[in-house]
């Protein structure tokens, strides 16, 4: 069977629908949201690289070098493929993240052909690049290609929510939170929409960024 892609609102609020009806807890999770953010990013090696820049530095610092990348025409894998490591270090990527960007570069990947992958598939082929996490590669399906039913299963905002919506004594696993979203499918993109917004509003809340 296909897989569903997220086109617009009215495909999240369907989702989120079904997960109400499905679970009581999604429903009291939704009472007090705004309606869901949609969330879509465009595809392809710039988003893949600007994800790669974002990894483990703040979301200014992030900003402010792929703001250089970009000028320097660094969005484009045949340009970054030639740039020597002085050339990429000087717009701000540290020694790892050069090495990540000449790899996926390089790394010639087919991205209209990931359109038409399965998810597992298209995370699968996007692990396999040096610097594409499995996080990485999950939210690039769930927003770049609008996948319905994948879920960030090691994102510590999920787990955090999930145990606050869930009533559970401990933030869940990794493990534990790919067992307990195999109940959300076919909407497992949409729960994660849910749960980010909720972890927003409960950290507001409690007064803890």
């Amino acid at each position: 069977m296909k897989e569903r892609v997220i086109k617009g609102d009215a495909c999240v609020a369907e989702g989120a629908a079904w997960l109400c009806a499905h679970d009581p807890r999604f429903a009291a999770a939704m009472k007090d949201l705004q309606p869901l953010p949609l969330r879509l990013r465009p595809d392809g090696f710039a988003q893949l690289l600007n994800a790669i820049v974002s990894q483990q530095v703040s979301v200014a610092s992030a900003a402010a070098i792929w703001g250089r990348l970009e000028a320097a025409g660094m969005d484009d894998p045949d340009v970054v493929a030639a740039a020597s490591v002085d050339d990429l270090r000087a717009l701000g990527l540290s020694r790892p993240k050069v090495r990540y960007a000449h790899a996926l570069a390089r790394a010639g990947l087919d991205y209209d052909g990931l359109r038409q992958q399965p998810s597992d598939e298209v995370i699968k082929t996007l692990v396999a690049v040096p610097g594409v996490g499995p996080w990485t590669a999950e939210i690039y399906a769930m927003f770049s290609l609008g996948r319905a039913d994948v879920f960030a299963h090691g994102d510590l905002a999920l787990q955090e929510a999930a145990r606050v919506m869930f009533d559970l004594p401990d933030r869940p696993s990794e493990k534990e939170m790919r067992q307990m979203a195999q109940n959300w499918s076919p909407w497992r993109s949409v729960a994660a929409r849910i749960m980010w917004a909720y972890y927003k509003q409960i950290k507001q809340r409690e007064g803890i960024r």
